[in-house]
């Protein structure tokens, strides 16, 4: 369903009038994939329902293998028309809203993963979202976030995971720390990254590994780290050697560094 829209006040595309205002989004139960590769990404996950989508024409160009017949709404808008509906500079030719899952997954889902994420206090969407690339990237079952970690659906978030937020599975651990104890029942270990001289080198810790050996990353943000309750969460405490004048790498560059190595296993 192709339309031609002309004006940004046109009523049709009223509701990208707030895609800056990740709240409002929200809380109707949406978020916001913007830029062509995104866009592809959440039709080929099947587990989002599609709202509409908003296209430049050349975007609709190169996009018409997937919206000639697509079954929610597709407006064609000029870049000025989109410009002055967002009131961003947008330059991707491509913003769709999507719906929101209703439920969380249980952390059982992840019971028979090989290697997972666990986040604390990444607040940064920039960040957030580089660390689901990186676990895209190597292979994650999956992605445990604490309260305190940014919303994955945040506009920057989605958009800096090359959409990566959209395939690897996620779920918030309300009870943080304690319920990662549920998974390590399940016989996964619980790993955290920490820049403490005390931990173990990240290389002689894998050496130690067996081939069927089952992680979980723990990572905090950048500058605090893990909190003193995660860090006692943990297993295994592991840092990566650097040099004596540098006290800590940003957290998505130390978990691509973590999960190579872990993917050598």
């Amino acid at each position: 369903m192709i339309h031609h829209i002309g004006r940004p006040d046109d009523p049709r595309i009223a509701a990208y009038a707030e895609i800056g205002d990740h709240e409002r989004v929200r809380a109707r139960g949406l978020f916001v994939a913007e830029g062509r590769l995104v866009f592809r990404r959440l039709i080929a996950s099947r587990r989002f329902g599609i709202e509409s989508v908003v296209v430049t024409p050349a975007a609709l160009n190169g996009l018409s293998d997937v919206l000639e017949t697509a079954d929610w709404p597709v407006y064609v808008c000029g870049q000025g028309v989109i410009q002055t509906l967002t009131g961003i500079d947008f330059h991707r030719g491509c913003l769709a809203l999507a719906r929101r899952p209703v439920e969380q997954l249980p952390l059982s889902h992840f019971a028979r993963a090989r290697r997972l994420l666990a986040l604390e206090g990444v607040g940064n969407p920039d960040n957030l979202g580089g660390l689901f690339r990186a676990g895209a990237a190597f292979g994650v079952d999956g992605v445990l976030l604490a309260p305190s970690c940014a919303d994955p659906f945040y506009r920057k978030s989605i958009r800096t995971s090359v959409g990566s937020v959209l395939r690897v599975p996620f779920t918030d651990v309300v009870r943080w720390p304690g319920d990662l104890d549920v998974l390590r029942g399940s016989g996964l270990q619980i790993v955290a990254l920490t820049p403490d001289p005390r931990a173990i080198p990240l290389r002689e810790f894998v050496s130690t590994l067996s081939p069927d050996a089952r992680t979980i990353l723990l990572l905090g943000a950048e500058g605090p780290g893990l909190t003193p309750e995660a860090l006692r969460a943990a297993d295994c405490p592991i840092r990566i050697p650097m040099a004596a004048d540098v006290d800590s790498l940003n957290v998505t560059v130390a978990a691509g560094i973590a999960l190579a190595f872990l993917d050598g296993v």
